[in-house]
């Protein structure tokens, strides 16, 4: 009886494992996966306003009032849509420099730093030659921006280069230099003596300021930003100097063996890059404020990170995310009126990036069967 109760055990236990071969699965990278489709992206950011919803229902508001509260404050009237516009502006400037930046895999975190850098060098402009008149003023303040801000890429630029330095460090780190640098400037040597204490330099003159469209506070500024994304995107498709940048982004040793010089396009890239950012500084100094104060950007440097994320470095997409994310900005102002604090929109911007890289690592993995 042994004999027989053995093999009906083997028999079971073989037939077990067939089972659980054919019904188990596994997880594994798929080598073929490498850029994430549009649905992808969709999903990342529907899922983040699901998170976003659900810390919103916590604390006991009503997600959707809440979201169309901020659609309604951003898009909703011409004066929301003209805010929108102004926010869209810097965010657009920026996102052009970083998208620009990451084609190459070079992973530029300072634009916030850059941005600051290119507002204190347009206003430099002001404060040591306050008697030009407008048609040399606002060239030159446009010219000191894009300066400025490049110069401070290539200060992460030239590390990384020369010293294999990781540009994720230097980049960031320079944020914080500069500002330092801007608190040292509204509090010390060109705080306005008119200003009753507040930190700030001494209010721009009309020909230190860029045109208004309008009785809105939308800027010409916005012309700069169309020309940016235009000529970004005719670069990258239609030069050869955009190929090389594609090419370099793809296969690393393939340009290298080619013949293409990596570390001269590291630095020109990153001079291009920073000046993106500083033209976005001076552009709000000389369109918005109106002057250089303390706390001049709300981060937009950090926000235009994920405008080119979300927009996967496409010149078109870029328009559209940057207007979107500025949209959030508005928003996240407006639902002070319904009780909740602005910072929402940073919430809302974190849970985006959160879920937009998780979306694209998940992506790159495959279910198959087993057996």
């Amino acid at each position: 009886m042994s004999e027989p109760l053995t093999a009906t055990k083997l028999s079971n236990s073989s037939e077990e494992t067939a089972g659980s071969r054919r019904f188990s699965f596994r997880i594994e990278l798929d080598p073929s996966r490498k850029d994430s489709p549009w649905w992808i992206t969709i999903l990342s950011v529907l899922l983040a306003l699901v998170l976003c919803g659900i810390f919103i229902g916590a604390n006991g508001m009503n997600p959707v009032t809440v979201y169309m509260k901020m659609i309604t404050g951003a898009f909703g009237t011409s004066f929301g849509l003209t805010e929108t516009l102004v926010k869209s502006i810097p965010l657009l400037l920026c996102g052009i420099g970083v998208a620009i930046a990451y084609r190459i895999s070079v992973w530029n975190i300072g634009a916030e730093g850059q941005f600051l850098a290119g507002a204190m060098a347009a206003t430099a402009v002001t404060v040591y030659f306050p008697g030009l008149p407008g048609y040399l003023t606002i060239p030159l303040m446009v010219l000191c921006g894009i300066i400025g801000g490049g110069i401070w890429g290539l200060l992460t630029a030239i590390p990384r280069t020369y010293f294999q330095v990781n540009e994720l460090i230097t980049s960031l780190m320079l944020n914080y230099v500069a500002i330092h640098a801007l608190n040292y400037f509204v509090f010390g040597p060109w705080k306005d003596p008119k200003g009753m204490n507040f930190p700030g330099s001494p209010m721009f003159t009309e020909a230190q300021s860029l045109p208004l469209v309008g009785d809105t506070r939308l800027h010409y500024g916005l012309i700069f930003a169309i020309a940016g994304v235009l000529l970004y995107a005719f670069l990258i498709r239609y030069t050869r100097w955009g190929y090389e940048l594609r090419l370099i982004g793809a296969n690393p040793e393939a340009a290298r063996n080619a013949g293409i010089r990596i570390s001269r396009h590291i630095l020109l890239v990153m001079l291009i890059s920073g000046g993106m950012a500083g033209l976005a500084g001076m552009s709000e100094v000389s369109g918005v404020t109106h002057r250089l104060m303390y706390g001049i950007s709300p981060g937009y440097g950090y926000t235009a990170i994920i405008v080119a994320w979300l927009a996967k470095l496409n010149p078109l997409a870029l328009i559209v995310s940057s207007f979107l994310f500025g949209g959030l900005i508005v928003g996240g102002y407006s639902v002070q009126t319904i009780g909740l604090p602005s910072s929402i929109s940073s919430m809302m911007q974190g849970a985006i990036l959160f879920c937009l890289i998780a979306g694209g690592m998940a992506y790159k993995f495959r279910i198959r069967r087993n057996g």
